[in-house]
């Protein structure tokens, strides 16, 4: 049996999602996120909170990255990431709105960025 989300509806009843797509749209969502101009500044402010050399361009390298990074990732790693990254989802009838975390955001960030620069040193 697929894994199913069952949200409220209020009086009208229950409406009952399929878990896996529901991820996948979380995850997509995400991507997209990560990829605007707003998320960008708000992540390189994040990252600079506990290094404030933190070079904006590694940092928006590192979100445009995101993608295949994700994608080489075991599952246990993704779960982590998600945690850090998401604050709320909410599944309405007008679609899906996904809440990020700005500190999980500063912490994934560093994490990527971390790497680059030690491989530079």
């Amino acid at each position: 049996m697929p894994n199913v989300l069952t949200t409220d509806k209020g009086t009208e009843g229950f409406v009952r999602l399929n878990a896996g797509m529901v991820e996948g749209a979380v995850i997509q969502h995400i991507r997209s996120l990560l990829r605007t101009p707003e998320i960008a500044a708000r992540a390189v402010e994040a990252a600079r909170r506990t290094d404030p050399d933190v070079n904006e361009h590694d940092v928006v390298a590192a979100l445009s990255s995101f993608d295949g990074l994700w994608e080489s990732l075991f599952p246990a790693e993704q779960a982590r990431i998600a945690r850090l990254l998401i604050e709320r989802v909410t599944v309405s009838s007008d679609g899906l709105a996904v809440d990020l975390r700005t500190e999980g955001l500063g912490s994934v960030i560093r994490e990527m960025v971390t790497p680059k620069q030690e491989l530079a040193a």
